[in-house]
């Protein structure tokens, strides 16, 4: 009896820790910016991360493309102490070409992506922290919006706290791109860093490039970045960011900006 009384309560000793351990954990939302943070959700917990509004410009000779996304959201699920689940979608789009032929609007959903993220050392990205993440689009979404086509991809995010104020995150990634005319998919290759500095223990600016490979069968081309962030941890649980990019050549749209709101449960 005594034996038993006491495994129950080494049991519910070990369950209370389990759950101070996930309650415990600092929340790190992959919103703003190009990187992808090598942290993970704790077991049990959700982070729902959306964007109220994303807008990119892009002008080429003779034409400008506008695309607008709200309510884009990646919902992001514990699943183990350094595993997490992830489902993201756009639920309504709106893309504007305007070239000397006319313009021409296109409003529908976007695509569905799927993906585990697997992180390999400190899930709460204390330190050095690794993870490894492959995805999949799923092509649900209307063309302009949607890419026409189902893609995939892996990531390597990588992320370093130099001091209790300043981190560096690293995300290389390689994708199976679906091609421009959405039929088939291409190589297509990146590599984006960032510095992150907290100002206080409530804003936090992040600065980021990028660059991208894309061996689209129509063009193959070269992109660059360059994109400032703010996020704003209102709570423990709730964090509120804006986030700009220009294009640093002519093969990448001129501008982005977006702003939205992650919650976590």
């Amino acid at each position: 009896m005594r034996k038993t009384l006491g495994i129950t309560l080494l049991s519910l000793a070990a369950l209370q820790a389990a759950s101070a351990s996930a309650q415990d954990r600092e929340y790190c939302p992959e919103r703003p910016g190009i990187d992808t943070p090598a942290c993970t959700m704790a077991k049990g917990r959700v982070s729902v991360e959306t964007s109220i509004a994303d807008w990119t410009r892009d002008d080429q000779p003779g034409s400008r493309d506008d695309n607008i996304l709200f309510g884009d959201t990646l919902v992001r699920v514990g699943v183990s102490d350094t595993i997490e689940a992830r489902i993201g979608w756009t639920p309504f789009g709106h893309d504007r070409m305007r070239d000397s032929t006319g313009v021409d609007s296109v409003n529908g959903v976007g695509d569905v992506s799927l993906g585990l993220k697997a992180n390999l050392h400190n899930p709460d990205g204390a330190g050095f922290s690794v993870a490894v993440l492959p995805y999949v689009t799923l092509p649900v979404g209307r063309s302009q919006i949607g890419a026409g086509d189902w893609g995939a991809g892996f990531l390597i995010p990588v992320t370093y706290e130099i001091s209790d104020t300043v981190s560096l995150d690293l995300s290389p990634e390689i994708d199976a791109a679906v091609d421009e005319d959405g039929n088939g998919r291409h190589l297509a290759y990146s590599a984006a860093a960032g510095l992150a500095v907290k100002l206080n223990k409530d804003f936090t600016l992040t600065g980021e490039v990028q660059a991208l490979r894309d061996d689209d069968p129509e063009e193959h081309a070269t992109q660059t970045l360059a994109a400032l962030s703010l996020a704003w941890s209102a709570t423990d649980d709730l964090q509120f960011d804006v986030f700009g990019a220009a294009g640093l050549n002519d093969h990448t749209p001129d501008a982005r900006v977006y702003a939205g709101v992650s919650r976590r449960f």
